[in-house]
Parts: C-alpha cells; sequence; structure tokens
C-alpha cells in the first residue's frame, strides 16, 4: 500500500482524538468509529473551501489545504488496494447546483449521481448505495436530506478478515469483574510467539496490547488499560502503542508477575520447549452512530457549518454552501474466526492421565474480562481503520441467528505458531 507516512500520521492522529473525545471516560458505553472514512472527505471539503474554513479544516487535517486533494485521493486509491477492504466514495449533487469543473475534476474515483429533491426517491438512492458498498453490514446512509440539501458527500468502508488462526469459542459465565454473571461467547487461544503482547506506557498509565493477525494484511489489536484509567485514554493510548508512536516492551522481555493490565507472566510446566501466551477474551458486536457536528472542532467545521451569504465553499461551487449536517454510521464484530468493520460517513452541503510435562517455559496469561478497547490496523502501513470499545461483551444464545456462518465454513487453518 504506497501512501504518505505524513498521511498515515495525520490520519491515525485524528483517529486518536476522535476516539478520545467519542468514547466516554466510564467505558460503560460501547462505540466504534473510522477517521479513515472522515479524513479524505475532509480533504476534499479543504480543497474547495476559502477562508477560516479552510485553515479549520487544514488544522483539522494536519496537512495544508494546498494537499489535502492529492492526499484524499492517495489515502482512498490505497485503501481500495487492502485485499480485505471494499473502500468508496460517491457525491450527489442537485442539478441546479453548478459545481467547479476544476474541484471536481479532482475528486477521486466513484459515484457520481443527480439529488432529485424528492427526499423519498434521493433517500432510497442513497440507502441502496450504501447496502451495496458495505455487503449489507450498513443499509442507511448517515444523511440528514433536507429541502436545502444541494450536495451530499460520502464515504463507505467494509472490512472483512480472517484469522489466520482461529479462537476456540465455548459459551461461559465469567466469574469475576464488571461481565460476572453473565452468559457470554468466551474465546480462547494459546501461542509461542510472545511478541503479540505489548505493553506502552502512556498518559493513560500502562496500556497491555494484543495482537490479533488477519489473513490479508490488516490485523485487530485488543486494548486493555488500568480499571480506574478514562476509556478514551485508553484507547488512545493503545492506538499510539499499536501504530508506533509510542515506545512498547513485548512478552519476551516483559518482567515477572503483573507487568501491565490483565497480564499475569511467570514459569509453568509444559510438553514443548517453546515460551507460551494464553489468551482469553469475549465475542463482541458493537455499532454506533456518530454526529460529526458534535464535534466540530475536531473535524475543523465550526466556521464551515454557519451561514454566510458568500458561503465557505467558493472552490466546489459559485453558490455559497455550508455544511448542514456530517454523520458516520459504523459497527464492528469480533468472533472466533474473524472480524467485521464497515463504516459510511456522509456530509450533507446546504444549502474482536498423561506424563509430567517435561519443560519449565515462560508462560504469560492474558484476559480481557472488562472493557476494553480494539482497532484494525493495517499491518505494513500501521493506517488504523477502526476503532472503537466494548463495553460489553456478546450474549451467548443457544440459538444466535445474528451470525451468518455460511460465509465462515470451517477449513483449515495456517498455525501462525
Amino acid at each position: 500500500m504506497s501512501m504518505r507516512n505524513s498521511t498515515i500520521r495525520a490520519v491515525n492522529r485524528l483517529t486518536g482524538r476522535w476516539a478520545e473525545a467519542a468514547v466516554a471516560p466510564d467505558g460503560r458505553t460501547g462505540t466504534v468509529l473510522t477517521a479513515a472514512g472522515v479524513w479524505p472527505l475532509l480533504a476534499l471539503l479543504a480543497d474547495g473551501a476559502d477562508g477560516p474554513a479552510r485553515e479549520e479544516l487544514a488544522g483539522a487535517l494536519g496537512i495544508p489545504a494546498d494537499r489535502a486533494s492529492a492526499a484524499s485521493r492517495e489515502l482512498l486509491t490505497a485503501l481500495g488496494r487492502i485485499p480485505d477492504l471494499e473502500a468508496a466514495t460517491g457525491l450527489w449533487a442537485r442539478a441546479d447546483l453548478p459545481l467547479d469543473p476544476d474541484w471536481a475534476a479532482r475528486l477521486p474515483e466513484g459515484t457520481r449521481g443527480r439529488l432529485t429533491g424528492d427526499r423519498a426517491a434521493d433517500r432510497k438512492l442513497l440507502d441502496d448505495w450504501t447496502a451495496a458498498r458495505t455487503g449489507g453490514l450498513i443499509e442507511r446512509m448517515p444523511v440528514q436530506l433536507t429541502e436545502h440539501t444541494r450536495l451530499v458527500l460520502a464515504s463507505a468502508l467494509a472490512l472483512r478478515l480472517r484469522w489466520i488462526r482461529p479462537f476456540q469459542e465455548w459459551p461461559g459465565t465469567l466469574h469475576e469483574g464488571p461481565w460476572a454473571d453473565q452468559q457470554v461467547l468466551r474465546l480462547h487461544r494459546t501461542t509461542s510467539l510472545l511478541h503479540r503482547v505489548r505493553v506502552a506506557e502512556t498518559p493513560a498509565g500502562p496500556v497491555t496490547v494484543f495482537e490479533v493477525v488477519g489473513d490479508g494484511g490488516v490485523d485487530v489489536h485488543l486494548v486493555l488499560g488500568t480499571p480506574d484509567a478514562a476509556a478514551g485514554q485508553v484507547l488512545a493510548g493503545g492506538i499510539a502503542a499499536a501504530t508506533r508512536a509510542v515506545p512498547s516492551v513485548d512478552g519476551f522481555d516483559l518482567p515477572w508477575g503483573t507487568p501491565g493490565p490483565g497480564l499475569r507472566i511467570g514459569r509453568g510446566a509444559a510438553y514443548r520447549p517453546e515460551p507460551r501466551l494464553a489468551v482469553e477474551t469475549v465475542a463482541f458486536s458493537v455499532e454506533a452512530e456518530h454526529d460529526l457536528l458534535e464535534h466540530a472542532g475536531l473535524f475543523g467545521l465550526e466556521t464551515a457549518r454557519t451561514r454566510d451569504p458568500s458561503g465557505h465553499f467558493p472552490g466546489i461551487s459559485r453558490d455559497p454552501l455550508l455544511i448542514e449536517s456530517g454523520s458516520q454510521s459504523a459497527m464492528a464484530r469480533f468472533h472466533a474466526k474473524g472480524f467485521e468493520a464497515a463504516a459510511v460517513t456522509a456530509f450533507g452541503a446546504a444549502g474482536a492421565g498423561m506424563r509430567p510435562p517435561p519443560y519449565r517455559v515462560r508462560t504469560i496469561d492474558l484476559r480481557f474480562d472488562r472493557p476494553f478497547g480494539f482497532l484494525a490496523v493495517q499491518r505494513s502501513s500501521r493506517l488504523v481503520l477502526a476503532t472503537g470499545w466494548v463495553a460489553e461483551p456478546l450474549a451467548y444464545v443457544q440459538e444466535d441467528e445474528d451470525w451468518d456462518d455460511e460465509d465462515w465454513e470451517d477449513e483449515d487453518w495456517e498455525d501462525e505458531d
């Protein structure tokens, strides 16, 4: 995946800031978000903005506005090349909105369509596009259509990956912590690759990060902080650790005892001479709706949403425009065999009996048995594709029809060890 390191860092910084702002400090509410779906749209808006709106958008992006259009195209092209990821953009405008031809020519490849002004027809058009681009993971475009809506700019990302090595799954009851006595889907796996677990010192205190390897270049990292740490800060610290923005220590070099949240390191009996990392977590499913204008300053939209007779986007259209809505719908599922995540972001302009063992080896036990964070990261670039917080595990029900096992048939799995 070819992309400027500066663009990757800029997207990841926005991810961290948004995660810290969006996750409640007590961690009692789950969420999921994808700044990689917002950033390129903000860049396209910055390319057509002027005055204070352009300056604010450039500040939120973390790059100069005159580089925004090229960076957006580069990012969206690179996202489209990730094997497990479907990425798309779309623009729909009213027939009576004169788009600037130079701005339109710089747009990345994607859908171009017309808004009719008939809200029911336009809603169906946008929702059909959303469902098609996410494989049905998200069915409705998160945009407010009003009588004043003249332009809709949207992105869709849908990630679906398998673990190189699946977890063992069984229904069970947790006995400690905030999830005690709940019937959940427990997930377990062991590996000799101790570098899969790392501990980093962050502003939120020590954070433990465990990497689950996907089969197509995207991995998922589970993030656990101390029980009293603010959830958003834990997630932001985990993002920094997983993307190597801050240093961390892996399981081979961590000290004995309890050097990080959820961790216990010692020596134990084993039938093989290799060290052992045993991880226990839970299956989860989270969904979220984000009103981006609730954090307008974070996204550089304070000025762009205000009324001005001359408008804020003369590079998009000679007709005055303002941002009347900005939203993202996102979801993520983590289970024994893989991970799914999707996000659709839209701006409307208006107007998860034998012989004794012969060896003594380094053993690490890691448990995610209380609220924790997660993030999906493209392996080679360290670009964060999705991140979120798990407040509640997926409850076990005897016949759960929410999962479609047809696409997850048993097969021979490569052992990552």
